[in-house]
């Protein structure tokens, strides 16, 4: 008998247990209820989530759902459902209803509130809910629920309508990401595809050729294909009982693969928690809709012990995922998780690690990151820093914080210095509004000699289908890597080792000093003049700026930008292009960086005084964190913390002369 080769058996079992988790526990697939576990309702709605005031430590899920309900106010955001329940009855409130082709229910995301001064039970399908005076509760229902206020039923049938149906066909000639909606914005999907909706709330799903039933009402229908591709919009209104075919491309802004240089979104989960179960197939149809050159599913655990995918790493470790082809490339990767210390991601790793993550339930933070870094860093892989800093940063004290474990990148310092890992997100879904602390960081790590990459993760997490960023496709930012050879996994990593990237939200950027580009060494004579230009494509794009490690020596508009730098020290040359929010920037504003261009003078690195100070400043911090927060079970324990910071310390000093 022959297995699917996208779904290899111990895959399959996997997935199972997977789906047996799903059933019992929800949203959450048990995972221990750690903050970011017991908010994952709550993120559906995202904008809303983000002016949630959470208390520190632990905290009730009842008082998630009261602050979810404060926030809110009087309004109710698309895709939620509120019932009210006062003292003269319950009122359900709601936008646009949803429109039904058939019997078939459609999930709602109801919000019990209460205005009552007394408890009441709200049952939901035969489940019992008691929602405290003045209370609220999220609940996962369907168009067809029952539910009952003490007893009390309350009649759902405002919540859908029925519709005349009709059926589209969409074509465009190759895999795209397609958005299908009608008034309200409610979505419209083929029968393979989930209900998945991006951080600004809009329907997608990927593929060519596709057929799919709507409305016979006005249809708004868009396509793209990533970030090197516009958008195509057009309306119809489809035939009833008929099919409507829909032919439209996206154009492209440009091609990148032509320059010899490939996008990767380094950091993307299969399954990581989430309202279904993704399998392998999922990630195809994403990774050819968006045209991502290269993709990174990492094995990874959520808040427990439990590593989801590590079955799909262990069986295609150092192997190309099925569905790869010569211009897409997908790899079974893993992302390496200390809350406390930060988390890495590996790319291209030929074996699974000893280790997949440190100081979970109880268990001790060790061993330390550069360890485990030691053990991934493979002759082929390529590591980075994930998601590392998570706000403005204006000293190593806004890094170590308060020691508590926010999954900051606090032993970066340590890493960076002794070679262990490639490059750092700069791009990443936690800095969305502002990547500036992150910036700051990575640029004081280059001005004191360490030599690392600009690297861009998603976080996206295909097991989601609604979930603030993490379930926007793949791919919303990316690293570039230029490849003088055929692109695969180990020319891609090998790229990222030698420093040749850009990160992006969406505009292209290009650096080169004497035609040189980023990752490559230039060793000038004291008093040389050398010429720098910088190029960008895109319309987002409002300012150019080149920098060296001293700070900004040309800006301009978007386009091209050239100046000449007279070399005194030791310097490198990085461009940045920045602008406002944009449809190919859907996120956040728009935002590229190159790796930096070396400038070497006798032989020498750059070592700016301020910056080599700076990162021991945080070597010293950080020892006292390890000291005083780190659980460490044995002397051995932190003495091999210890050692590693002992020898970053070295590093720095030894930059001092």
């Amino acid at each position: 008998m022959r297995h699917d080769p996208m779904l290899p058996p111990p895959v399959a079992r996997a997935l199972g247990e997977y789906r047996a988790l799903l059933a019992e526990h929800g949203l959450t697939w048990g995972e221990p209820p750690l903050t970011y576990v017991k908010a994952m309702s709550h993120l559906r709605f995202p904008d809303e989530a983000d002016r949630m005031t959470l208390p520190p430590g632990d905290f009730d899920l009842a008082d998630l759902d009261a602050a979810f309900r404060d926030v809110i106010g009087g309004d109710v955001p698309r895709g939620l459902t509120r019932l009210r329940l006062t003292p003269d009855g319950h009122r359900l409130t709601l936008g646009t209803p949803l429109v039904l082709l058939s019997p078939t229910p459609l999930p709602v995301i109801l919000l019990v509130d209460s205005a009552l001064d007394s408890p009441v039970t709200v049952v939901a399908d035969g489940v019992p809910y008691e929602i405290g005076a003045g209370g609220a509760r999220l609940l996962d229902i369907a168009t067809d629920s029952a539910v009952t206020v003490d007893g009390t039923a309350v009649d759902l049938s405002p919540l859908s309508r029925p519709a005349v149906p009709a059926r589209l066909r969409l074509r465009a000639g190759v895999p795209c990401r397609w958005t299908v909606l009608t008034e309200g914005g409610q979505g419209w999907y083929p029968a393979c595809a989930p209900p998945r909706r991006d951080n600004a709330d809009m329907p997608f799903f990927h593929g060519d050729d596709i057929v799919l039933d709507v409305p016979a009402e006005p249809v708004t229908v868009r396509v793209t294909r990533g970030m090197e591709y516009g958008t195509a919009e057009t309306v119809v209104v489809p035939e009833p009982w008929g099919e409507t075919l829909v032919e439209l491309t996206p154009e492209r802004v440009y091609d990148a693969a032509a320059r010899g240089w490939y996008g990767a979104d380094l950091h993307v989960h299969l399954n990581w928690a989430g309202d279904l179960v993704a399998a392998p197939a999922e990630a195809a149809a994403a990774q050819h809709g968006e045209d991502l050159h290269v993709l990174n599913l990492v094995a990874g655990n959520v808040s427990g012990a439990r590593v989801y995918d590590r079955e799909a790493l262990e069986h295609w470790a150092g192997r190309d995922l099925p569905w790869s082809d010569a211009g897409h490339i997908a790899r079974m990767g893993v992302e390496y998780r200390s809350d406390l210390l930060g988390h890495v991601h590996a790319f291209a790793v030929a074996s699974p690690p000893s280790v997949y993550h440190t100081g979970f339930e109880g268990d001790a933070d060790w061993p330390p990151n550069g360890a485990s870094c030691g053990e991934l860093r493979e002759p082929h892989a390529a590591l980075g820093y994930a998601h590392p800093f998570h706000g403005p940063v204006s000293s190593p004290e806004d890094i170590i914080g308060d020691g508590r474990r926010n999954c900051s990148g606090r032993s970066l310092v340590v890493d960076a210095a002794l070679g262990l890992v490639d490059g750092v997100e700069i791009l990443h879904f936690s800095d969305q509004d502002d990547p500036s602390g992150t910036i700051e960081v990575y640029r004081r790590l280059l001005g004191a000699g360490a030599r690392l990459a600009a690297l861009a993760g998603t976080d996206t997490m295909l097991s989601f289908t609604r979930q603030d960023t993490v379930s926007s496709p793949p791919g919303w930012e990316r690293v570039y890597a230029r490849l003088d050879e055929p692109l695969s996994a180990e020319a891609f990593a090998r790229a990222v080792r030698l420093g040749r990237t850009f990160a992006t939200t969406g505009p292209w950027l290009e650096v080169t000093v004497e035609g040189r580009g980023p990752g490559d060494t230039l060793e000038p004579l004291p008093g040389d003049r050398v010429t720098v230009t910088a190029r960008t494509i895109g319309p987002e794009v409002e300012r150019l700026e080149i920098r060296t490690a001293d700070g900004t020596i040309a800006e301009g508009p978007g386009g091209e930008l050239t100046t000449s730098l007279v070399v005194g020290e030791p310097t490198y040359v990085v461009a940045v292009a920045t602008g406002g929010r944009h449809p190919r920037s859907p996120y956040r504003p728009a935002f590229a960086h190159t790796s930096p261009v070396y400038l070497d003078v006798a032989g020498r690195h750059v070592a700016r005084l301020e910056d080599v100070r700076w990162c021991l400043h945080w070597l010293d911090l950080l020892e006292a964190l390890v000291r005083d927060h780190a659980r460490l079970r044995t002397r051995s324990q932190l003495r091999d913390h210890l050692d590693l910071l002992e020898k970053a310390r070295s590093v720095y000093e030894s930059r001092l002369a």
